[in-house]
């Protein structure tokens, strides 16, 4: 177990302060384990990296979507005549003009690029405009006359199951049982709970936008991606092309958190162009993002735990149904990932979850950071404190008695060959200091802020503690797998790779894994476009281990190619050469020569398609080998509450991950901190409201997170170094595992300052402040 602090950057003399040098870093900083800065770091900070919404062609047309006003209606007739007869206006598309299927869908393929016939939720797609100005573009989008019967939404993901079926493949989009040991097992002490989370969205600042250019037998699109081979599959379905038809190459993206999966707008774009024979560019509105994109599901949760009267966990018995919103998006893994972590990372030798993910006509909901375990931590977290208050034990310690270790059996039946800390991630929580009160704190760090409402007197501090787990990579029998290229040229190593940078640095690693194994300086990257094997999508934190896995044996192949030669020359085992600093020297540093003066202008080119351990899809049991690898972690959260007002302060959350290898300090120390920050913001700001189906908040002015202020502050207790024995370099995906369990922590933190069950999330003012109101009146 290795703790990291990291320290402030001290510029250089002669720097200009809070600005790294120009100059190269010195060659002991690079490659693994060091802080590598990231290549598109400097052009982030300066404002002169490109992102999607900033690419640009000449003569390009702009884009504006119509969007449905009703979350469900039946389309009567839809007239674009006076949309055409806007000056500027070159082109209106609506369903009928696709030449294709017109339908996409990662997992399943439901959605139509535009609403067709029926209207199924609000923000819906139903035509699109291309013109020379925006402006233009707007004014003819509100002229199309769109004909509407109002239908009756189903909003209420319980009367999903016996309303009128909203579309042809029914209301249940998935149902999955698992049955794991004795079903009639049953504990001496039994707690029940109801639970409820909201929709939380990804809130990227990046807006959503591209740029499609026709060609004269193929149409390239510019966008921002979490996959493009898969955006380049469903587009050219849609459009009724080849695959190699449609190139997509990836535009600087500006966050992703799960989302940009849905193909909607890049069709939409491909068809404009194509019919225009011009470029057309997209940005796409605040309020049409919120609207239009999926989001975190809505979950409901019944839960009851029995165990022993010593503490140990018998059964867990849950019955979880999500709200997919209109279309199945991910909702079939995200239930997936929900159900098999159902009970959390406790050894439970029975149990008994029955999981529903349903349509409605709310917004749609698919992919976001965590995948469905943030929804089941809040509530079986909650449920191990019930059961500790009910056994009259330390919470800590209910959990340590019950966490799973390397060798333990999930509740899917799979033994869990990976390393598996939990234990000691959550005794580095429960033994960092806990941050002290300040005597006479500022009005800006006491519940409300700025509003200066809480009074010293009154406050409440509590704690809380939580424990989380992710399966990482592709589950269920899924065919995971990702292709790299290495080349080497003198001493400069090019690296292609189609995997999406969406923020969480995998440009930065990939370089690093390069550096590492090659023992070069300059690794160039190549761009990220469909020109290249397939990389898969850039969620569930598995970039860093299938992508870096194709690098990395793409390198060594490299590496073998390059040595093997030499050692023939010299009549020794390439396996006693070792390549540092830009050189190859021998084990016993007789010969040395430069990597330049070996390559002697031989061009050194691998392609490597790596693949995880393959996993089985679950039986109809629940039971099988799901997933290919698992990462855990744990916080303790520290809050201080004001009864009379309901106002929450996050003081601190304290964090522990195991993580494999450490890579890249810095970055993962900026992974960790933002999955904490988006948690908190869960657990007591974020919420997308609609009412009927209709959104409520589309806006940043309405739809809160954390800002500087409100962000707690985020101690690493402990990153656990164990390696992941199939992993480049041992080392897990990071990204996901820092949001898990953090809502769930800062609630059992405010409960334990003020008695209240707390049973939503996130936890609003009203439900902390009516009830304590109420308590104060009898």
């Amino acid at each position: 177990m290795t703790e990291y602090q990291m320290p402030e950057y001290q510029p250089e003399a002669g720097a200009e302060p809070g600005r790294p040098p120009e100059a190269e870093q010195p060659a002991e900083e690079f490659g693994i384990g060091r802080n590598v800065l990231r290549p598109d770091g400097l052009g982030k900070a300066r404002g002169s990296f490109v992102f999607a919404s900033d690419i640009w062609a000449d003569g390009l047309l702009w884009a504006e979507v119509l969007r449905s006003p009703y979350p469900s209606a039946r389309i009567r007739s839809i007239d674009c005549s006076e949309a055409l007869r806007v000056p500027g206006v070159h082109a209106v598309i609506t369903q009928e003009d696709l030449p294709g299927y017109g339908y996409f869908g990662v997992e399943l393929v439901d959605q139509p690029v535009f609403a067709h016939e029926v209207v199924r939720f609000y923000g819906e797609p139903v035509a699109a405009v291309a013109a020379e100005h925006p402006a233009a573009a707007r004014r003819a989008a509100a002229r199309i006359r769109v004909d509407y019967e109002l239908l009756e939404p189903v909003t209420d993901p319980e009367k999903a199951f016996t309303a009128e079926p909203i579309h042809l493949d029914g209301n249940v989009i998935r149902h999955l049982e698992i049955r794991h040991g004795d079903p009639a097992a049953a504990g001496d002490v039994v707690v029940e709970g109801l639970y409820e989370v909201a929709m939380q969205d990804q809130a990227f600042l990046g807006p959503e936008g591209g740029l499609a250019i026709p060609g004269e037998d193929h149409v390239e699109l510019y966008v921002a991606s979490t996959w493009l081979h898969s955006d380049r599959d469903q587009v050219a379905q849609c459009l009724g092309l080849e695959p190699s038809q449609v190139r997509l190459t990836l535009a600087g993206v500006g966050g992703a958190f799960g989302q940009r999966g849905d193909v909607a707008m890049q069709v939409q774009l491909a068809l404009l162009a194509l019919k225009t024979g011009r470029p057309v560019k997209m940005i796409q509105s605040r309020e049409d993002m919120f609207c239009g994109h999926p989001h975190r599901h809505p979950a409901r949760m019944r839960y009851r735990h029995h165990a022993t009267r010593d503490g140990r966990l018998v059964k867990v018995e849950a019955q979880i149904l999500l709200d997919g919103g209109a279309y199945a998006a991910t909702s079939a893994s995200v239930l997936a990932q929900a159900c098999c972590f159902a009970a959390g990372p406790y050894v439970v030798p029975n149990a008994h979850i029955d999981g529903y993910v349903v349509r409605t006509n709310n917004p749609p909901a698919g992919s976001m950071r965590g995948h469905g375990t943030v929804q089941v931590a809040f509530a079986y977290e909650a449920q191990m404190d019930k059961l500790a208050a009910a056994l009259d034990m330390d919470p800590v310690d209910l959990r340590l008695r019950n966490a799973l270790s390397t060798g333990d059996v999930l509740i899917t039946g799979q033994v869990v060959n990976s390393p598996a800390p939990v234990r000691e991630l959550l005794q580095a929580c429960a033994d960092a200091p806990m941050p002290q009160p300040i005597p006479k704190p500022p009005p800006a760090i006491l519940p409300g802020g700025a509003g200066r409402t809480a009074e010293l007197p009154t406050i409440r501090r509590g704690t809380g503690f939580a424990v989380g787990i992710v399966g990482l990579l592709g589950s269920e029998g899924y065919e995971d797998y990702a292709t790299a290229t290495v080349r080497l040229e003198n001493d400069v190593a090019l690296v292609t790779c189609a995997a999406a940078e969406v923020g969480q640095g995998f440009l930065t690693l990939a370089t690093q894994i390069v550096q590492e194994i090659l023992g070069v300086e300059q690794v160039e990257l190549g761009p990220a476009d469909t020109g290249s094997g397939s990389s898969g999508p850039s969620v569930g934190s598995r970039q860093t281990w299938v992508s870096g896995g194709a690098i990395e044996q793409a390198a060594k192949a490299v590496r073998r190619k390059l040595l093997a030669p030499i050692g023939e020359r010299l009549g020794m085992s390439p396996e006693l050469l070792r390549i540092r600093d830009g050189n190859i020297v021998s084990y016993d540093g007789i010969v040395r020569m430069t990597l330049a003066e070996a390559v002697a202008g031989r061009v050194i080119e691998e392609t490597v398609t790596y693949r995880p351990a393959p996993t089985t899809p679950l039986d109809a049991n629940g039971q099988g080998d799901a997933f290919a690898g698992f990462a855990f972690v744990a916080h303790r959260a520290v809050v201080d509450v004001d009864p009379e007002l309901g106002l929450v302060r996050v003081v601190e959350v304290t964090t522990a991950q195991d993580v494999g290898k450490v890579l890249n300090p810095l970055q993962l120390t900026g992974q960790i901190e933002g999955g904490v920050v988006q948690g908190a913001g869960g657990a007591v700001l974020e919420e997308l409201i609609s009412a009927r189906g209709q959104v409520l908040n589309p806006s940043f002015t309405d739809y809160l997170i954390p800002t500087a202020v409100d962000a707690p502050d985020v101690r690493i207790a402990a990153l656990v170094e164990e390696a992941e024995p199939s992993a480049p370099f041992g080392a897990k995906g990071a990204g996901e595992p820092p949001i898990i369990g953090v809502g769930a922590a800062i609630a059992a933190a405010i409960r334990n300052a003020t008695g209240l069950e707390l049973p939503r999330m996130p936890i609003r003012p009203q439900d902390i402040a009516l009830p304590l109101a109420g308590q104060r009146a009898q």
